[in-house]
């Protein structure tokens, strides 16, 4: 098994989690702190570079090139794609934090706005829509479109290190090793934090559906057993397991969006979904880049830093991910799927979940704030409690955050199996078990460790080594796309110059 390094030092962190928890999170804590402080600025500029560059890939003349031969048709249906590419790059994340982030930007705005205002209430839902929008899915996106390239184009291997080989470096060249075995502990780690969450939701819904106690005992038999479940799915393979899964859950969201926009404050959910788009767009660039440097504030580093960390430590797995599932598409096709449609569908998402509660918390007095201070995984649970319908919708939104749960983890052990088997599409069954082990004891050892600090903190600090190896990957796409378009207009010059011979004979 290649990267032995990295699943070494993944299982060394599992062991420091189970026998001492304690200086584990105390010693985590003082890196990241040190990370957001020194670093945030380079988390900031690097996402909205991948913003910029997306963008202009999907409007160049590059777009039409094809991630495979030109008379390739797609691997997979639209829908089935963007049902795959969704449920791997947000799921579990969109519903624990559909409810729980505005309600906290609502109690604890950023730098400059009185808590509990209407102006606390705005900047809450822009914020969700910057951190849950255009830029993680522009991060996606790059690094899936650099790896779908070499793969596809190129006919290279499912490798990180693979989508640097149009640098002309050599050092680079030689540090191929050490990309992917970052890649492989950006990806356990990030997927980790994702499958903690899940565990803590899951763990409230049930909570509030049959009366289990949330407890970490309770949290970590969830991961044990959804671990099983995911385990058995990545085995079916992406064909049967995942392709079907992600369909599903496609299906229970959309069904339990609706019934919150129909039982709910309907045209309030459409007067903040287009308010707060327009203040998003408004305010795009100047929350891109916002730091405070002449403010004491931990508001940036403990929201934006640890998003933007979050997305990045994700990449190489929804990367690989979508690359896996995207041969035959354009370019121009591939970031339109990637970034413009998912961001649409989270700000949907966050306006009917996050509108409804503030809703009830300003109009109707209802204390939806208190109890997400108080409990970030039972937020979700807390409103729907309110609403007519509310146990049948806890006990759809438990099944939805389980089944994201699983296809989470199945995605993320067909990535970690093929980065660690030099590249192989279809990893044996064995390295997918090991892997999915591996995967559950990070989940585990993160929450004894401190619980959801724990797994934000986890996050932060492995992303940050990877965010260069991120760079490197948009230099080189972008030298292969060039490269590639200018060979394929010399391509057609040849062409249209021997159909004129041909025809002046």
């Amino acid at each position: 098994m290649q990267l032995l390094f990295p699943a070494c030092l993944i299982s060394i962190v599992v062991l420091w989690g189970i026998l001492s928890p304690t200086t584990l999170g105390s010693t985590s804590h003082l890196v990241m702190t040190a990370i957001t402080k020194n670093f945030g600025w380079l988390y900031l500029w690097v996402v909205l570079g991948l913003v910029l560059f997306s963008l202009f890939l999907a409007t160049s003349r590059y777009g039409n090139l094809k991630l495979g031969k030109e008379d390739e048709e797609p691997a997979f249906s639209l829908p089935s794609w963007f049902a795959m590419l969704f449920a791997a790059g947000m799921g579990i994340g969109l519903v624990f934090w559909g409810v729980s982030e505005p309600l906290s930007h609502y109690a604890k705005p950023p730098p400059g706005i009185v808590a509990f205002t209407p102006d606390a209430a705005g900047a809450a839902m822009r914020y969700s829509f910057f951190h849950w929008g255009v830029h993680p899915w522009a991060v996606y996106s790059v690094v899936a479109l650099a790896i779908a390239f070499f793969l596809y184009r190129r006919d290279g291997v499912s490798l990180v290190s693979e989508s640097t080989n149009a640098l002309p470096w050599r050092a680079v060249q030689k540090m191929s090793g050490v990309f992917n075995g970052l890649a492989v502990i950006a990806t356990a780690f990030g997927v980790a934090a994702s499958l903690g969450m899940g565990a803590l939701q899951i763990n409230g819904g049930l909570s509030v559906v049959f009366g289990v106690p949330v407890s970490v005992t309770a949290q970590v038999g969830i991961i044990i057993v959804t671990a099983a479940l995911f385990i058995t799915s990545a085995v079916s393979g992406v064909e049967r397991g995942i392709k079907w899964l992600s369909s599903i859950n496609m299906i229970v969201a959309a069904f339990l969006a609706l019934l919150v926009f129909l039982l709910g404050p309907t045209i309030t959910i459409i007067d903040t979904l287009t308010s707060t788009l327009g203040n998003y767009l408004t305010e795009f660039v100047r929350m891109s880049l916002r730091m405070t440097p002449f403010r004491d504030s931990e508001w940036i580093g403990e929201w934006t830093v640890f998003y933007w960390a979050w997305w990045i430590s994700w990449s190489p797995f929804v990367g690989l991910f979508i690359a896996r599932v995207s041969r035959g598409r354009t370019i121009r096709e591939f970031v339109i799927g990637t970034v413009l449609a998912p961001s649409i569908a989270a700000f949907i998402w966050f306006s009917v979940f996050g509108g409804t509660a503030l809703h009830m918390e300003i109009w109707q007095s209802l204390p939806i704030s208190a109890a997400v201070q108080n409990d970030l995984s039972t937020a979700l649970f807390v409103m729907l409690g309110q609403m007519p319908l509310g146990f049948i919708m806890s006990i759809v939104a438990t099944v939805l955050v389980l089944v994201f749960f699983v296809t989470s983890g199945d995605s993320a052990i067909l990535v970690l199996g093929m980065m660690s088997t030099g590249g192989k599409s279809e990893p044996a069954n064995r390295i997918k078990i090991i892997w999915g082990v591996l995967i559950a004891g990070i989940a585990i050892s993160l929450l004894l460790a401190g619980g959801l600090d724990a797994l934000q903190t986890a996050t932060i600090v492995f992303a940050l080594p990877f965010t260069l190896v991120v760079i490197l990957m948009a230099l080189s796409l972008w030298r292969a796309v060039r490269d590639d378009w200018k060979e394929e207009q010399r391509a057609e010059r040849e062409l249209r110059r021997r159909m004129r011979d041909f025809m002046s004979k």
